[in-house]
């Protein structure tokens, strides 16, 4: 039956990647879906069209980047509940146009101050729960906005929210993306029991699951939207919304209470970054996960890529030895930097990154962590006239989230608390007031200490490989911004984990379409093995400045609904 399956996968790849090739076009790689799209005085690429204008609108009334990206952020999270929204959490880098340096922003919440390590145990539970009021933590994406716009905002907030508020009340046309998402999340969600749900995404839009083209509405998240657009940040953290979320999740067996939300606090954060092949990659220090694409990067740094083909069976081989060395390290040293000493210049060093790829052999390897002495988001990116850039990701994790919609809130809470690992003497143990290990991940490239691009990649454990991958796409592939987004991708599962789980094997490869069967077949010789797999591959946005003509290109691939646009 083994021998039967791999015969009948084999046979499946081949035949995909046959027929998976880009229409015809006139310039550039045949795999793109566009061209660049290319502006002089602003740019906004996100995962939808319209979040995409609205941010466009307010630059062109005189709003800055940032203004222009929190009234895209509050926008998708009405047009994308799928993935985002205000009861999850938010991270940023932003390149100032003023100061020319950048500024990294970690809004994430902590876990309730009244649920402790000891409850998990006594409850006889191994890992904290997928869904429910167990995994909730603190939703920082409205602090997230405030930190944001105090330090650099321009428009008033509730100029900035008014669109999102419109649309909230008159409706908008579902996507056919998000519209197959919510078909599918929304019965799951019910399926459980969780209250509030049909009242919140069904029963204010004509009592049936939404189809594409459908109007869609969300009169209660108009609602609180209004509240924080006139209240400011304490309307959401220490008004009637946080009593109402308190109290809510208590009913329903958790911990998180209005005092958790009254307490919380982003911090602004100094990005850390690795020079690749000439180019500075900037990414947020830990709780997130960016550093591992810094260490990924840092150990692909010591391989001539200009002799190696793009897609070839080396350049995977390669890519995926050195994502199983740094997400063994990510295992084991990243978590919340108030709780645990992360060694993050140990980890960056190129000292440590020689010694790490010295491991790397000619067949698939299962490694452990180093010795150091001592589920569906959004990413957007916006620029604008002055040369100020903000790399943004927000998400509820796990798609739609914990499947706690407060009432008549019109949004649902995150589930990051689910990262946390109940193993005692682990990095990423629980504790009570803990941030947990995070997946969502902004990035920014500068070249000579000017801005190059800001850019991301959805899609949770992929995340950090699909900044690499973007990376050497521009870099050793020499891809424009489209390209580099539209081209194959692939990532890599197993391993050991933050949340406790560790490596019994070499892992899995799965790949797209569009990787030809001679690699595929080459990756099995070295004893890689291999498989495919379903909307993992994340969605991406991105801009670059080029400096010497004083013009944004913007991209924003196919994989998902998203648009870039300029003027």
């Amino acid at each position: 039956m083994f021998v039967k399956n791999a015969l009948y996968t084999i046979l499946l790849l081949f035949f995909i990647t046959q027929i998976s090739t880009a229409q015809d076009r006139i310039t550039g790689e045949p795999f793109a879906t566009r061209s660049e799209v290319l502006g002089q005085n602003g740019m906004v690429a996100t995962s939808h069209p319209l979040a995409t204008q609205i941010g466009l609108d307010i630059l062109k009334k005189g709003g800055n980047a940032i203004d222009a990206a929190i009234a895209a952020n509050a926008a998708l999270g009405l047009m994308e509940p799928t993935g985002c929204g205000i009861g999850g959490d938010l991270f940023a880098i932003v390149w100032d146009g003023k100061t020319k340096k950048l500024y990294g922003l970690n809004a994430s919440g902590r876990s309730p101050k009244g649920l402790t390590l000891e409850y998990f145990e006594k409850q006889k539970m191994s890992k904290i729960p997928s869904h429910g009021a167990l995994p909730v933590s603190v939703p920082g994406a409205v602090d997230g906005w405030f930190e944001l716009h105090n330090k650099f905002g321009s428009k008033p907030m509730s100029e900035i929210l008014a669109p999102a508020i419109s649309y909230a009340e008159s409706g908008f046309p579902l996507t056919e993306l998000i519209a197959w998402y919510l078909q599918r999340s929304i019965p799951f969600f019910e399926s459980k029991g969780f209250p509030n749900i049909k009242d919140t995404y069904i029963n204010q839009n004509g009592g049936s699951l939404p189809n594409e083209g459908e109007i869609y509405k969300n009169p209660y998240l108009a609602n609180t939207y209004r509240k924080i657009a006139e209240g400011g940040r304490d309307a959401f953290y220490k008004g009637d919304i946080a009593k109402t979320i308190g109290k809510f999740i208590k009913e329903q067996g958790g911990f998180l209470s209005a005092k958790d939300l009254a307490d919380h606090k982003s911090q602004w954060v100094d990005p850390v970054s690795v020079n690749y092949r000439g180019y500075d990659v900037w990414e947020l220090p830990p709780n997130g996960q960016g550093i591992a694409a810094l260490q990924m990067l840092q150990i692909l740094n010591g391989f001539n890529f200009s002799n190696i083909e793009f897609g070839s069976t080396e350049h995977l081989h390669l890519f995926t030895e050195a994502k199983k060395l740094a997400f063994e390290d990510r295992a084991k040293h990243y978590a919340d930097m108030d709780f645990y000493d992360v060694p993050v210049s140990q980890l960056l060093s190129e000292e440590y990154a020689n010694k790490r790829r010295e491991e790397i052999g000619k067949r698939a390897g299962k490694y452990n962590a180093g010795e150091i002495s001592a589920g569906e988001t959004i990413y957007m990116t916006v620029a604008d006239k002055d040369g100020t850039m903000i790399s943004l990701i927000q998400s509820n994790y796990r798609g739609m989230g914990s499947g706690m919609a407060p009432p008549k809130l019109g949004f649902m809470l995150q589930d990051r608390g689910e990262l946390f690992s109940l193993k005692r003497g682990q990095a990423n143990t629980y504790e009570p007031g803990k941030r947990p290990f995070h997946t969502i991940i902004p990035a920014f490239v500068t070249k000579d200490g000017k801005p190059f691009v800001s850019f991301g990649v959805m899609g949770g454990d992929f995340q950090p490989m699909g900044h690499t991958q973007i990376v050497m796409n521009l870099i050793d592939f020499g891809m424009n911004l489209q390209e580099a987004g539209d081209a194959p991708r692939w990532d890599h599962t197993g391993g050991a984990s933050p949340m406790g789980q560790t490596t019994e094997n070499t892992g899995t490869i799965r790949t797209e379409s569009g990787i030809p069967y001679t690699t595929i077949r080459g990756l099995m010789d070295k004893g890689h093995r291999i498989g495919t797999a379903r909307g993992v591959y994340g969605g991406y946005q991105a801009i670059l400045w080029d400096d010497k003509n004083k013009v944004y290109h913007g991209a924003s691939e196919s994989r998902k609904d998203g648009q870039a646009a300029g003027y």
